[in-house]
């Protein structure tokens, strides 16, 4: 199952570290990373301070990565005037003691959690067992999120499409 995981760090030295070692071992025990950007929330925007493309990405899954793409773009875009002020408080309730967040969508959760200076990997998994990534991160202070990339592709498109629309509405 493809999923984009974004794990969330304070502490830069972790967020490079987790990269760096991943990296090195993409595909482990049949989960396999296909991409990966690291970015940072400077100014208030998003950043984008490194990435990875593994060599097992095909052309298949291009498509699917070009939602981490998307994904980035509105983190540090127009969507976080989207998200109300209640989100960090439902967020906030949602994580459990697997420090897993569940309730709400990825966007909204990376938006309300990247404070400044924090940074997030956001990959592009092909993982049958969710069990085998979380594992490799387990070691740093991150705290970890899970979508379907399909469902994700789809509200990227959607909080495009609004963004845009609001644009237009702002223009007029």
């Amino acid at each position: 199952m493809y999923n984009i995981v974004g794990a969330m760090f304070a502490a830069e030295s972790e967020a490079r570290e987790a990269l760096n070692t991943l990296a090195e071992a993409p595909k482990i025990n049949g989960t396999t990373i296909l991409q990966m950007s690291l970015v940072k929330r400077k100014n208030g925007e998003l950043k984008l301070c490194d990435n990875f493309t593994s060599e097992y990405l095909t052309s298949k899954d291009t498509v699917k990565g070009g939602v981490i793409g998307g994904l980035i773009g509105l983190l540090g875009g127009p969507i976080t005037a989207l998200l109300g002020g209640a989100a960090g408080v439902l967020i906030g309730d949602a994580v459990d003691a697997d420090n897993k967040l569940d309730s709400q969508d990825l966007i909204e959760q990376v938006a309300q959690r990247l404070e400044e200076g924090d940074m997030a990997l956001i990959m592009l998994v092909d993982e049958a067992d969710e069990g085998i990534l979380d594992h490799r991160l387990v070691k740093y202070n991150t705290l970890v999120v899970r979508y379907d990339a399909e469902t994700i592709a789809k509200e990227v498109e959607a909080a495009e499409k609004r963004a845009q629309e609001l644009a237009e509405q702002n223009d007029d």
